[in-house]
């Protein structure tokens, strides 16, 4: 099979030359696959019947072809923002001795079930797991270059290097029970089961300690907690986690939630998009246990594709649970960004769950990151028949009224910033632009490093009324730097 190699691509841009884009299997950098088993609406003449499905089948087998990258073994650093291609940003001064290395240790969160690999190695696969396991790996940002190269590197427009990524050391920490969750009723209440509880109180402190460990070494106590889309496998996620959090600086906790995505084959985003639903009880505790420990001032979440349904369904749930018990759910789970990169949220769904139940009032900061050159994101929405398209791919000028009109009436510190312009189409930046494009990227390093609203003196996004926002050519205005690596 002949597919579009994003590694590549990569590392064309790096040497400054623009690609086609395409498939991206990257964390951040998931594609989109149609359910291939969608049958078209029946037709009243048998022969327009068969034409209906041949059309939506010839549809699936080539967004297939375009859009599921086979994997790689080679995977490569992202593009250096905009926002350090100026000498005097340096965001890696006063960071302690232990974290200026190559090497990023990460922290996971995963209900993908464990697996070994053929020399017995600890690995996780698209196999789903009753039960959600805690642990580190270790992503090694240039495996044969010294701290001082990768500074360099961190700072270079065009490198004559590709920074090759490696993961290794993944080693699972803890696990806690299966759900779901024995129980009995006791005068119409449920009791759980005691060695059940047991088990999870022991897990979740193990949890607690292994993470304040790492909140010691930063004087931000905050996490950083990635969710990715269809088609990431474990590995995608903590590269890319691994190469964000270096572009913010090295602040606060770095952390992967990887839930059971990246099953092979035609129905792989049929398998993937259950699997988005079977994660979210998961994840939803999992939020919940960590906003408790009073170690963690602020969680900040980025996900990405299908990775914002897992997320926004999440925050849905503690959100209701929150109100019901008469809790402000701002407050109760630290949540301060809530970031949805390129998401595949039909409009229709996406404002009955965000707007109906008033989910922008539940964080501090709601940003969605759409495009029109967001090619998977297109495919997605015409092979779904979202009469109202997908959120990850309109310009805010073409938005849909209904979104339109939930956006007007949101009080809360809600941002739409748009990726459509024409960078977005020349420089072959689709599914993956919130990490790849240097504009892009930039602008998510001011808001989660900086703090900054959208429109404030530190981040001038173009606005176009409301609470629509553009990412303008050559944002952040920078100074050229000097290319090459040394």
């Amino acid at each position: 099979m002949t597919t579009h190699n994003a590694d590549n691509e990569r590392i064309k841009r790096h040497n400054g030359h623009a690609g086609a884009g395409g498939a991206d299997r990257g964390p951040g950098a998931a594609c989109h696959r149609p359910d291939a088993s969608r049958q078209c609406h029946r037709a009243p003449r048998p022969v327009m019947r068969w034409k209906s499905r041949r059309v939506g089948l010839i549809g699936s087998i080539i967004l297939l072809l375009a859009l599921a990258g086979c994997a790689t073994e080679l995977r490569v650093m992202m593009a250096t923002p905009t926002l350090y291609l100026t000498p005097e940003r340096d965001v890696y001064a006063d960071l302690a001795a232990p974290l200026k290395q190559t090497e990023v240790r990460l922290s996971y969160i995963t209900d993908r079930k464990p697996e070994t690999d053929e020399n017995g190695k600890l690995r996780y696969g698209s196999g789903r797991s009753l039960s959600v396991g805690f642990g580190t790996a270790v992503v090694d940002l240039g495996t044969e270059i010294s701290w001082a190269e990768l500074l360099t590197a961190s700072r270079t427009r065009h490198r004559l290097d590709p920074v090759q990524l490696e993961l290794r050391d993944v080693t699972e920490i803890v696990r806690g029970p299966d759900t779901p969750v024995p129980y009995t009723l006791v005068d119409g209440k449920i009791v759980l089961a005691p060695a059940w509880f047991e088990k999870l109180k022991a897990s979740s402190e193990m949890f607690r300690q292994n993470l304040v460990r790492q909140l010691d070494l930063t004087p931000r106590k905050e996490v950083f907690l990635y969710i990715h889309g269809y088609n990431n496998s474990f590995d995608d996620a903590a590269f890319g986690m691994a190469e964000l959090w270096h572009f913010l600086g090295r602040i606060g906790v770095p952390m992967i939630y990887t839930w059971p995505a990246g099953y092979p084959g035609l129905f792989g985003y049929t398998y993937d998009r259950e699997s988005s639903e079977f994660t979210i009880y998961h994840l939803r505790e999992v939020l919940s246990l960590m906003s408790s420990f009073p170690e963690v001032e602020k969680i900040h979440l980025i996900a990405h594709s299908r990775g914002t349904d897992v997320a926004v369904a999440a925050l849905r749930e503690l959100t209701i649970e929150a109100r019901a018990a008469g809790v402000d759910p701002k407050k109760r789970f630290k949540i301060h960004n809530l970031v949805l990169a390129a998401p595949d949220l039909d409009v229709d769904v996406a404002v009955q769950r965000m707007g109906g139940d008033w989910l922008a009032e539940s964080v501090h900061r709601w940003t969605i990151y759409t495009s029109k050159a967001d090619k998977a994101i297109g495919y997605a929405s015409t092979l779904f028949a979202s009469p109202r398209g997908r959120v990850g791919s309109f310009r805010p000028q073409d938005a849909p009224d209904i979104l339109k009109a939930w956006v007007k009436i949101t009080t809360a510190n809600f941002s739409v910033v748009d990726f459509s312009g024409e960078g977005a189409f020349l420089d072959g930046y689709v599914h993956s632009y919130f990490r790849d494009a240097p504009s892009v990227s930039s602008d998510l390093v001011l808001m989660l490093r900086d703090d900054l609203d959208a429109g404030s003196p530190g981040r001038p996004l173009e606005h176009l009324g409301e609470k629509f926002w553009r990412v303008p050519p050559g944002y952040p205005r920078a100074r050229p730097a000097q290319s090459g690596q040394r």
